[in-house]
């Protein structure tokens, strides 16, 4: 397992050129993430529109698939307001883009992990879009629309008080609890208003217990061996 330093050297080309605000939020993103138990990697950030032209011909004019709708200028990438990302798997090296894998066992796939740590920082997700959406994508538009950023818009002052806020507003509601067994620890927990929540597998098997979890009632079942 790489440590959270190692983790963000991995990134970090592809968070030059980010607008600053956006930097800060996917620095605090790769971070919470890691501490939830889901390594991810950033793989893109920046793109620049002759970039963005070559990626909206392939499929079209150039071999491969076709993978975005917008031509130079008419994504958020060209202006240093996206990234995208994939879960970073235990060799350090290889990544996924399955959204059903849960790493970390906790019975919630990690990719959705991800999405809810993005959101608590300000970011949209490009799993909500209506037409052609785009799961590895998080942007901030700080209300800004392509077409103005087009015109040469950019994000006020305001935007890094936003980022800033939702960094506290998501920290407030996250306050890491220690668990141990027996004076073991085995997993961090989340305190929030006055209630500890904990990782069920990790807690059930330090007590040698068996947990099961059926989808269809979305039952969690453990079975002590004792």
């Amino acid at each position: 397992m790489l440590s959270l330093s190692q983790i963000k050297n991995k990134s970090a080309p592809r968070l030059i050129g980010l607008h600053s605000a956006v930097l800060t939020a996917a620095t605090a993103l790769i971070e919470r993430c890691y501490s939830c138990g889901v390594p991810i990697l950033i793989t893109q950030g920046l793109r620049t529109i002759a970039e963005q032209d070559e990626l909206y011909a392939q499929g079209r004019t150039k071999p491969g698939a076709i993978v975005t709708n917008a031509k130079g200028g008419y994504s958020y990438h060209n202006y240093g307001l996206a990234i995208d990302f994939a879960l970073l798997l235990p060799d350090g090296s290889s990544v996924s883009w399955d959204m059903k894998r849960d790493g970390d066992k906790d019975q919630i796939a990690d990719w959705l992990e991800v999405v809810q740590q993005a959101k608590l920082l300000g970011f949209e997700w490009g799993g909500d879009w209506t037409s052609f959406k785009d799961y590895p994508h998080f942007q901030m538009s700080f209300g800004l629309s392509l077409a103005g950023l087009r015109s040469g818009a950019k994000p006020s002052e305001e935007a890094y008080k936003l980022v800033n806020k939702k960094e506290e507003q998501a920290v407030k509601s996250d306050v890491i609890a220690v668990v141990k067994v027996n004076g073991v620890k085995i997993a961090d927990g989340l305190l929030e208003n006055g209630v500890t929540y904990v990782p069920v597998r990790a807690v059930a098997e330090a007590l040698r217990a068996k947990v099961g979890f059926d989808s269809t009632t979305r039952t969690v079942e453990i079975t002590s061996n004792r």
